[in-house]
């Protein structure tokens, strides 16, 4: 994808060492892939000063170091990557779209791993088995790996968009199975979240213990098997594998 079919860039200021990049396009389907586009080709040619780049659904946000470059410098050079820099794959067979994996992922709904399912049937107008059963028919796509490798997807089936809380929770453990709008993710390691945490996987996601520590990459497709508690330990000896390869 080519600055020409998703038209021109917005990159606008963000506090005094960070600029924030966006899409400005009416198809969301547009605007998430070609801010995925942009990322990998500003990751090929990364400019001067450039710390930093996160990721999000539909932005990227440059983090530079203000002694090494300026605003205007990373403007600009986001704008030219964009526009000419080629991708270091275009021409070769690694331009080729890599093969969709999928991925079937046991997840524990309850009270105890799920500590907003209720709260977030409420919000719907359905009973907790319902939004189980909704998320168990969704089919989610990996749109990209955000902190820690985490897999933020695209494809939640319910009546309406999720809300996220209003007080973040502090500490989430590894494994939970959240959502907020029409997304979902997995937490790879314990932290902070803003998003409604509905179950838990028994399943190691990431492993930085080996060489590729995920299994998974964007694109791929996911979904959600509800199983009891008791149902014991991954069947994967504890790092997340695609269908073909489950043991």
């Amino acid at each position: 994808m080519t600055t020409a079919q998703y038209g021109a860039l917005t990159v606008e200021p963000f506090g005094d060492s960070a600029v924030m990049v966006t899409v400005p396009h009416p198809d969301q389907a547009v605007r998430r892939a070609g801010i995925v586009a942009f990322r990998d080709r500003f990751l090929a040619h990364r400019p001067h000063g450039v710390l930093d780049v996160v990721s999000g659904l539909e932005s990227l946000l440059i983090e530079f170091d203000p002694l090494r470059t300026a605003l205007q410098h990373v403007e600009y050079a986001a704008r030219l990557v964009a526009r000419w820099a080629p991708s270091p794959s275009e021409g070769t067979d690694a331009a080729r779209p890599r093969a969709v994996r999928a991925f079937t992922v046991p997840v524990v709904f309850d009270e105890e791993s799920g500590p907003d399912l209720r709260s977030v049937a409420e919000e719907l107008g359905l009973a907790p088995s319902e939004v189980v059963e909704a998320i168990a028919e969704s089919t989610f796509t990996i749109s990209l790996l955000g902190a820690a490798m985490a897999p933020m997807m695209d494809g939640l089936k319910v009546p309406r968009p999720v809300r996220r809380r209003a007080e973040p929770r502090t500490d989430v453990a590894p494994g939970a199975i959240m959502i907020a709008g029409t997304n979902a993710i997995i937490q790879p390691f314990p932290g902070p979240t803003g998003w409604r945490v509905v179950g838990r996987t028994p399943h190691t996601i990431v492993d930085i213990s080996r060489p590729d520590p995920v299994s998974f990459g964007t694109g791929d497709i996911v979904r959600f098997v509800p199983v009891p508690r008791d149902a014991g330990p991954a069947r994967d000896a504890g790092f997340l594998l695609p269908v073909e390869e489950a043991v």
